[in-house]
């Protein structure tokens, strides 16, 4: 009986420090995919919107001319 006991004494903390430690890693998980539950419902913002870019495209050429469809100066297209 007294073999029984000691090894309860010595098999006590390791079995605390185990249920500890699974208990962490489940509270972790947890909290990971609540985190990743509220990603997906965080609003995206829109990227930022390069103007320029768009101003020098629209006075270099036209996305209809170079399609092949006829246009006028502004670079809209012409219709006949």
């Amino acid at each position: 009986m007294e073999n029984v006991s000691n090894l309860l004494k010595e098999a006590k903390p390791l079995y605390f420090a185990r249920k500890r430690r699974n208990n962490r890693i489940k509270a972790t998980l947890g909290m990971l995919v609540c985190v990743l539950m509220l990603g997906v419902f965080y609003p995206v913002s829109q990227p930022y919107y390069d103007v320029d870019s768009e101003i020098y495209s629209i006075y270099t050429g036209s996305v209809i001319s170079d399609m092949g469809l006829p246009t006028d100066e502004y670079g809209l297209l012409m219709v006949l």
